[in-house]
């Protein structure tokens, strides 16, 4: 009996997290137009240790392709990814290339397999490769190129208990106001909250990323973060209400993008 009441105790405890939660939300962006979707193809490469110096070379046909992209308005960002913490089986390089719409990213996509760069040269001696389609409503950016900056990356999945709005409504009361914040004072540089737009994984997992010019950013993230999780008593148990912390991961990049 005891056991079934303080069950209960709990569940209302957490109805009453998320409904003051969700109400922050509701408090926050009543008068915030929605921003249009960003959609990101991304490109996953394991590259041989002895091929990094000649992958990191830039490739004039892949860059005009890029470039005319943004220029025609195809595209609002691109950029490529050396990972700086290696594992065993995991990739070392990536490419992305971001849109406003499905359309943008596969029409680049359709140049690319076009060309000879896909199927020549360095690309064939990967030894691993996958591609994922990501969908963003939570995002911003400082229009600019950006030389060996650090991304950050952390993969989440959601409990089978957490709300259909779960995403949405972190990103709104948490992940927006810490990163629009640190984006204002140049500590980082650009951010995004992915879920993918093609599942071929199970669709209860977010990625969070984001860029800073330097690694100093790094740092002062870390410190705007635990400064929010102290002012705000209702992050830790809306997050531990609602993400499985067991399958988090995180990710360090240097990066080169460009965002229009």
């Amino acid at each position: 009996m005891d056991q079934k009441r303080n069950r209960t105790i709990a569940q209302l405890a957490l109805v009453a997290v998320l409904g003051a939660l969700a109400g922050s939300v509701q408090s926050q962006t009543s008068d915030t137009k929605e921003k249009e979707r960003m959609y990101t193809y991304v490109s996953e490469w394991a590259v041989p240790r002895a091929k990094w110096t000649e992958y990191a070379k830039p490739v004039p046909s892949e860059q005009k392709i890029l470039e005319q992209a943004v220029a025609d308005g195809t595209l609002i960002a691109y950029g490529s990814d050396f990972n700086l913490v290696h594992t065993a089986e995991g990739y070392t390089h990536d490419n992305w290339w971001s849109s406003h719409s499905l359309a943008g990213v596969l029409k680049v996509l359709d140049q690319f397999e076009k060309s000879s760069t896909t199927t020549t040269g360095v690309i064939t001696s990967v030894t691993k490769h996958q591609d994922d389609v990501l969908v963003s409503r939570h995002y911003g950016w400082r229009a600019g190129t950006y030389k060996d900056a650090y991304s950050h990356g952390s993969s989440y999945k959601l409990k089978p208990t957490a709300p259909d709005d779960a995403v949405e409504v972190l990103s709104k009361a948490v992940f927006e106001p810490l990163f629009d914040k640190l984006l204002a004072d140049g500590a980082v540089v650009e951010y995004e909250i992915d879920e993918q737009a093609i599942h071929t994984e199970a669709p209860d997992s977010f990625w969070v990323y984001y860029l800073t010019p330097n690694a100093e950013g790094l740092d002062k993230v870390n410190a705007a973060l635990r400064a929010a999780l102290k002012a705000n008593a209702l992050i830790s148990p809306a997050f531990d209400s609602m993400v499985d912390f067991t399958p988090h991961r995180d990710e360090l990049d240097r990066t080169d993008a460009t965002y229009k």
